[in-house]
């Protein structure tokens, strides 16, 4: 068995893109998947922490400044210049331009560090700017919500964020403080295991996403189809524009996870705090954009080998 994890870890890339084909053939399971969400999502970040450590993600509050000026630019900048944009264009009302203000406003999915390792980097600073920009989101949303009130209730998505980040915080403690008793010191065959468990996790995590796909492909498959696009689009081109833009703003090591967060996003976390996530156009984008996340690891490879990011 601990044979098996080891292996899904070194496959981890492959063992989301089984998990993106079993959400499009097996629509029953990922709709019994669907419910559970939030508690996978969860024990996902949780494991996270336990993979992690608490020394090393303390040794990352070194990065803190940059960090935060990360999470403000990301969830605050990026949104509210896009909003500006629309309104300028008159397009502010626009589904695509809405779904694309709630992605950018959004913190990283916490499978931003698994991603990381699975492209060869360290899983820390994605998990850093996952932290902090999901305990900073009760804010950063404030301002685009008031701003773009075609977004929704701004009080609803503020309890929202306050009961999520107050979730997301007790799963980090709790696996901060699982690994300080049981594990402070991880082998490497051990966290090769744990990575295994995170990639299943991944896997079951992004069939429950794909719940809303299959019927809309019998449905209306041209949305569908125009959706991906965008979803691609907006992510891959988040992540290419970061990875250059990085590169100006002299960041070496921490690049390309910091390139990864741009464009993976947890927009999933607004089906609780904005009215339009209810529409048929995100549930559709929805579970378009789980197919750039999860291919990230393999379509994002040459991008990110091609240069010396040290």
């Amino acid at each position: 068995m601990l044979g098996l994890l080891r292996l899904l870890a070194r496959h981890g890339r492959f063992v989301l893109i089984a998990g993106l084909v079993a959400g499009l053939l097996l629509p029953q399971v990922a709709a019994f998947l669907r419910p559970w969400l939030s508690e996978l999502v969860l024990a996902l970040l949780c494991l996270n922490a336990i993979r992690i450590g608490l020394p090393d993600a303390l040794r990352g509050l070194r990065s803190f400044k940059s960090t935060l000026t990360l999470v403000l630019a990301y969830q605050l900048g990026l949104p509210l210049a896009l909003l500006l944009a629309a309104w300028a264009a008159g397009l502010h009302h626009s589904p695509v331009v809405i779904t694309g203000l709630l992605v950018l406003a959004a913190p990283p999915v916490t499978a931003a560090p698994n991603m990381s390792v699975m492209l060869g980097h360290a899983p820390e600073p994605a998990f850093r700017v996952l932290t902090l920009g999901t305990l900073l989101m009760p804010l950063t949303i404030l301002p685009i919500f008031w701003v773009s009130p075609a977004l929704g209730n701004w009080q609803e998505a503020l309890d929202a964020a306050v009961t999520l980040g107050l979730s997301l915080t007790a799963a980090v403690a709790i696996g901060f403080l699982g690994r300080a008793v049981f594990k402070p010191k991880m082998r490497a065959e051990e966290t090769q295991v744990l990575d295994g468990v995170i990639s299943v996790t991944l896997a079951v995590i992004v069939i429950g996403l794909m719940s809303a796909i299959a019927p809309m492909l019998s449905k209306a498959p041209g949305q569908v189809v125009a959706w991906l696009l965008f979803a691609f689009a907006l992510n891959f081109g988040a992540q290419i524009a970061a990875f250059f833009a990085l590169k100006r703003c002299g960041y070496k090591k921490e690049r390309v996870p910091f390139a990864i967060v741009s464009g993976n996003r947890n927009v999933a976390l607004f089906l609780v705090a904005s009215s339009f996530t209810q529409t048929p156009e995100f549930l559709i984008f929805l579970g378009c954009y789980q197919f750039p996340m999860y291919l990230t690891p393999i379509l994002m490879k040459p991008i990110y080998s091609s240069q010396n990011v040290g």
